[in-house]
């Protein structure tokens, strides 16, 4: 799990809940079962319109992607590409059949099978590449979801405001319990859309984005490795050209792991 999110979501509330309480005004007053219904129940609503049914219903795997902390083992990769390096200069490029059934990541193997088969280089970076827009395009639709509905969570709250305040028009100049409750669904469903949006939703978009660029990174490193296998590049070059994808404390890591083997 990622601490960072889940820490970050209920320190936010937290913090807010102790602000409620210490104001003096009460917990209880900012409950309100139909603001609830209009920021959460109407923005999804929303959201089923704007998108396929079959993107909202997967929603979940979104938001675990966001809760988790993934292991993209880069420092593996990049020891197994510089592995299969090391055994097509000594063996050629068909030996590395023998251990395809090894790799654990598709993406890799796909390209190192691409390899054996002697495709044309320009084919091979084409078709990855290809494969590479096509996993940024299924990542940008769940930031998009995230990104609308913290757009459109905010508007609910507007409207739940403005029920709000039609109820206590309505009922201005008599019943004074019924003008307050119609004022409090005013304030509170502006205040549940804005707490939804920007402790949650729009976070979660920009967890998502992070996520996105983390496995482009990997992904990159895996063509040019699988690139200059083909090429027939020294192992010891290839390493450096792998490394410099990842940040310096892990490339003296790398580099240091390299001298020992």
């Amino acid at each position: 799990m990622d601490l960072g999110t889940i820490i970050g979501i209920l320190s936010g509330i937290a913090l807010v809940l102790v602000t409620i309480i210490t104001g003096g005004a009460g917990l209880a007053n900012y409950i309100s079962v139909q603001s609830v219904i209009v920021v959460v129940g109407g923005s999804f609503s929303a959201m089923l319109v704007a998108n396929p049914l079959s993107r909202m219903l997967g929603i979940a795997k979104y938001i675990k992607i966001a809760m988790q902390t993934p292991d993209w083992q880069e420092e593996k990769i990049i020891s197994d590409l510089v592995a299969f390096s090391e055994r097509a200069r000594r063996e050629g490029l068909l030996a590395l059949e023998d251990n395809l059934d090894e790799v654990e990541d598709e993406f890799m193997r796909k390209g190192i099978q691409l390899v054996v088969d002697g495709t044309d280089p320009d084919i091979i970076k084409s078709i990855l590449y290809h494969d590479l827009n096509e996993i940024q395009s299924r990542h940008e639709s769940g930031i998009k979801i995230f990104e609308d509905w913290g757009k459109i969570a905010p508007a609910f709250g507007m409207i739940g405001t403005l029920i709000g305040l039609i109820q206590m028009l309505v009922n201005l100049g008599g019943d004074a319990s019924i003008i307050g409750a119609g004022m409090a669904v005013a304030l509170i469903t502006t205040f549940y859309g804005a707490l939804m949006a920007n402790l949650v939703l729009m976070p979660f978009k920009t967890k998502l984005e992070d996520r996105d660029k983390e496995e482009t990174r990997v992904k990159e490193v895996v063509i040019e490795g699988i690139l200059s296998i083909q090429s027939g590049d020294n192992p010891r070059i290839l390493l450096e050209k792998l490394i410099s994808f990842l940040p310096p404390a892990q490339r003296e890591v790398m580099r240091q792991e390299s001298a020992r083997d």
